[in-house]
């Protein structure tokens, strides 16, 4: 099984980049999955979307192709996700106006958010309401918000607030098994047929 963490935060050195490698560290280390794949946007930026996505540009292809085959790959996801001006990034939500032949469709995604302060909320919100029409990502019940972000997950433990980040790290722990079983029951689903895009390629 293989898990890949999308780190959606444009800043290099991010606070999300920190918990995205906190999180593929448990993966690996817990043997929640056999292989993890992580994806920064950081070090990745994308192109804005543009109509001559669908008629094999060979830019197009030259960019996507990789990261494509890597999505493709993937059983599951964990979208993680920081919070700006109350808002999901923009390279985040361009991101998902890509994977329109089925990278992402019909696998789970645990969505993680990243606040400096009290906040995450709204990331949460607008994932789950517009991020996945076309390319029919399954975001699991379970989510994860990491509030006050630099006072946890840190490797240094003196740089974190003690009972805060033994939360986050057993809520972490507990969302990731629960995203291992999504991913292993919906392989099932795919293979059932039903998912077939080719006749409605588009949600409603």
């Amino acid at each position: 099984m293989k898990i890949s963490i999308i780190s959606g935060s444009h800043r290099k050195a991010s606070q999300s980049e920190k918990v995205a490698r906190f999180i593929q560290q448990t993966l690996e280390g817990q043997k929640i999955c056999d292989e993890t794949w992580l994806f920064k946007l950081a070090e990745n930026p994308l192109p804005l979307w543009d109509e001559s996505i669908w008629e094999d540009n060979p830019d197009w292809k030259q960019k996507l192709d990789p990261i494509s085959s890597e999505l493709a790959s993937s059983d599951g996801f964990v979208v993680i996700s920081p919070e700006w001006h109350g808002q999901v990034p923009s390279g985040l939500k361009n991101f998902f106006l890509m994977w329109g032949k089925g990278e992402l469709a019909h696998k789970p995604a645990l969505i993680v958010t990243v606040s400096s302060g009290d906040g995450g909320a709204y990331p949460v919100a607008e994932l789950r309401m517009s991020s996945y029409k076309n390319n029919r990502i399954c975001y699991i019940p379970e989510q994860i918000i990491v509030r006050n972000v630099e006072t946890v997950l840190n490797e240094d433990p003196q740089q974190n607030n003690p009972q805060a980040d033994g939360y986050f790290r057993e809520r972490i722990v507990y969302a990731l098994n629960i995203l291992k079983e999504y991913a292993q029951a919906l392989v099932q689903v795919r293979a059932s047929g039903a998912t077939d895009l080719r006749k409605f390629k588009n949600g409603m």
